[in-house]
C-alpha cells in the first residue's frame, strides 16, 4: 500500500505514459536503421537482390510490381542517408527516453532533480541508454531461446534428437537465466539510473519482484501475439497494440518496483528526516506607551479641580 501511494503521489502513470510514447517513437528511426543495414547487405549480394525482385514481380505482376521493385532499389541506393537520419533520430529519441526514465526513478525515490551539467548529463544518459538496450535485447533473446527449446529447434541444430528430458532442462535453464539477467538489469536500473544513485541492497528485493513479473508478462505477450497474428486485421494492428501495451506495463512494473524499494521498511526507517522549523511561541505584552494628549489634559483638569476643592475645605473658617 505504501508503494502504491508513492506511485500515485509521484505521478507514476504520467511517467509510464511518457516512457511508452518515447518507446513507440523510437521504433521508426530503428526501422530506418534496419532498412539501411539491409540495404548495405543487399548491395553486396546482387544475387539475393535479384531473387527478391523476381519474387516481388511474381507476387505483384504488372506495373505495380515494377513500381515496388523501383522503390526497393531506390531505398537501397539511399541507404547511407537513411541510416544516418535514422541513427540521429534514434539517438535523440533514446536520450529523451533515458532522461524521462531517470526523472521518473528519481521521483519514485523522492529525490530532487540534480544535474551535472548538460554535456555530462547527456553523455551519462547515452552510456546508460546503450547499456540498457544491450541488456534488454539479451533478456529477450534468452526468452526466445526458452520458447524455441521445447519446439525442437535448438537441440536438432546442436545435433541432438529425441531428448525430452534435456529439452525440459534447457527450457528451465533458459527461463532461470532470463530471470536472473532481468533481476540484474532491474537492480541496476533501480539503484543507478536515478540522478542520485542508491545502494544495491535497497533495490534487490524490488528488482526480483519486477524480474518475475516481467518474465510472466513476456510469456503472456507471446501467447497474445500467437493468437492475434492468425487474422489479417490482427497481423496488421496486433503487433503495434501489443508493443504499446508491453512498453506501458513494463514501465509501470519498473516504477512500482522502485516505489516498493523506496518505501520498504528498512529504507523508510533509514531515510533522513529533515528538521522541522523552529517553534515560535507568541507572547502578549501590555502596552506601556505614554498617555495620549487628550487623556493627559483630562487627568490634569481632574487633578486641578480636586486640588481646588480640597483647598477650599481647608480654608473654611471655624465656627
Amino acid at each position: 500500500m505504501r508503494a502504491n501511494d508513492r506511485f500515485d503521489e509521484r505521478k507514476g502513470n504520467f511517467f509510464a505514459a511518457g516512457l511508452t510514447y518515447y518507446t513507440i517513437f523510437a521504433l521508426f528511426p530503428l526501422l530506418m536503421v534496419g532498412f539501411s543495414l539491409g540495404g548495405f547487405v543487399l548491395s553486396r549480394r546482387p544475387d539475393v537482390l535479384t531473387g527478391i525482385d523476381n519474387k516481388v514481380r511474381a507476387a505483384v505482376p504488372g506495373a505495380l510490381g515494377a513500381q515496388v521493385v523501383d522503390v526497393v532499389n531506390s531505398a537501397i541506393d539511399s541507404r547511407a542517408s537513411v541510416g544516418t537520419i535514422g541513427l540521429l533520430a534514434a539517438a535523440w529519441v533514446g536520450l529523451n527516453w533515458m532522461a524521462n526514465l531517470r526523472v521518473a526513478l528519481s521521483e519514485m525515490w523522492g529525490q530532487g532533480e540534480g544535474s551535472l551539467g548538460f554535456i555530462r548529463t547527456k553523455l551519462s544518459d547515452l552510456g546508460a541508454m546503450v547499456s540498457s538496450f544491450v541488456a534488454i535485447l539479451a533478456t529477450l533473446a534468452l526468452s526466445a531461446l526458452a520458447d524455441a527449446a521445447p519446439m525442437g529447434r535448438v537441440l536438432p541444430w546442436l545435433g541432438i534428437h529425441n531428448a525430452p528430458i534435456l529439452d525440459a532442462v534447457l527450457r528451465g535453464a533458459s527461463i532461470l537465466v532470463s530471470v536472473l539477467l532481468s533481476w540484474l538489469v532491474f537492480s541496476w536500473m533501480i539503484a543507478r539510473l536515478p540522478r542520485e544513485p542508491v545502494n544495491y541492497a535497497s533495490s534487490f528485493r524490488g528488482a526480483l519482484i519486477a524480474a518475475i513479473g516481467f518474465e510472466v508478462f513476456k510469456l503472456v505477450a507471446s501467447i497474445y501475439l500467437k493468437s492475434v497474428l492468425r487474422s489479417p486485421a490482427g497481423a496488421a494492428f496486433g503487433p503495434v497494440v501489443g508493443l504499446m501495451v508491453f512498453a506501458y506495463i513494463t514501465a509501470r512494473l519498473l516504477l512500482l518496483a522502485t516505489a516498493w524499494a523506496a518505501t520498504s521498511t528498512p529504507d523508510v526507517v533509514a531515510a533522513p528526516v529533515e528538521p522541522s522549523d523552529a517553534a515560535v511561541v507568541p507572547t502578549w505584552v501590555p502596552d506601556s506607551g505614554n498617555l495620549k494628549a487628550r487623556q493627559a489634559m483630562t487627568a490634569v483638569a481632574v487633578g486641578a479641580i480636586g486640588a481646588l476643592g480640597l483647598s477650599r475645605l481647608v480654608r473654611r473658617p471655624k465656627a
